[in-house]
């Protein structure tokens, strides 16, 4: 069975006339019978009476055409729906995300997406940087907003944002209040890390400041979740680390006592926020679009209560 026997069928069902009918779909009238004919065989039913007066259809062939027009429609469905995303006007991009690329990036990045690209969806994913290129790699993620790029060639990659890190203590520790630490200070405190692995570029912004202040780092816990350091923080008299984004939209709790930040200077470590993504999806595809948005937002900044603590 072919669509163009279908077609031709459903034609001759709409007009009743093997004449009209093949005008309409530009074949001649013989052409069309014997594509009529080969539908019948093939389905080994009577589809079509003709006589020298009238042409209808069997009862078999009322029954087919029910089927053949929704056969047809979703062929037609299949042929939009192609040419829709090939052109980049549906289908879906799947983002990760960091915890400042949420609060910093992704909010005007989404509202031009949902003004500029409607019929695209967004599917967000927030996880560690680690996670996020492993998964973009593999496949899963189309975007990947993460700290630091990868050097690997199979990646394109794009600066968003600088951010400062901080230290994260609990209430009572003795530094909370003070509005900023130099960085050798910490050479007297134990200290909670986390894998490099899972956040390369930060691991090694913590430790570059630590060799540039002449500083060995006490670790007293690899922990590799930001929330269960500021726990952590609060109940021990230890000191964590994370972009100042987090300190100031959220750090965990425990016992609803918050952990507070202290701004790290001499050196002030420094962490780049990029969007990567791999080559690939067309002009016109759905991370393109996201891609296009992302850069038309920007140029994105620190939080001013950053640079004034900072300053």
């Amino acid at each position: 069975m072919e669509f163009r026997h279908l077609e031709g069928f459903l034609a001759v069902a709409e007009e009743l006339h093997f004449g009209r009918a093949a005008a309409r779909l530009h074949r001649t009238q013989p052409s069309l019978s014997q594509q009529l004919q080969r539908l019948e065989r093939t389905l080994e039913v009577q589809l079509v009476e003709r006589t020298s007066h009238e042409v209808r259809l069997t009862s078999a062939g009322r029954a087919f055409e029910v089927d053949a027009r929704a056969i047809m429609a979703q062929a037609q469905k299949a042929a939009d729906s192609a040419r829709e995303v090939a052109a980049g006007r549906t289908g879906t991009v799947r983002v990760g995300y960091n915890f400042p690329a949420g609060q910093h990036i992704l909010p005007a990045t989404m509202a031009m997406m949902h003004t500029q690209h409607p019929q695209l969806s967004v599917k967000l994913e927030e996880r560690r940087t680690g996670s996020q290129l492993a998964a973009l790699q593999e496949g899963e993620l189309d975007v990947a907003l993460v700290y630091g790029h990868p050097v690997t060639s199979d990646f394109h990659h794009r600066h968003l944002l600088s951010l400062p890190m901080i230290a994260i203590v609990g209430q009572g520790h003795r530094w909370a209040g003070r509005p900023g630490v130099p960085f050798a200070e910490l050479a007297r405190q134990a200290c909670i890390l986390f894998s490099r692995e899972k956040c390369p570029a930060m691991y090694d912004a913590i430790m570059t400041a630590a060799e540039r202040a002449s500083v060995r780092l006490s670790v007293a816990h690899v922990v590799d979740d930001p929330v269960a350091t500021g726990i952590l923080v609060s109940v021990k008299p230890l000191v964590g680390f994370a972009s100042v984004s987090r300190g100031i939209f959220g750090i965990g709790t425990a016992g609803g006592v918050r952990p507070t930040w202290v701004q790290l200077y001499d050196p002030v470590p420094m962490i780049d926020l990029y969007v990567v993504w791999r080559e690939g999806d067309g002009p016109h595809g759905p991370r393109t679009a996201f891609l296009d948005c992302l850069e038309a937002v920007g140029p994105f900044q620190a939080p001013a209560r950053a640079e004034a603590r900072i300053a």
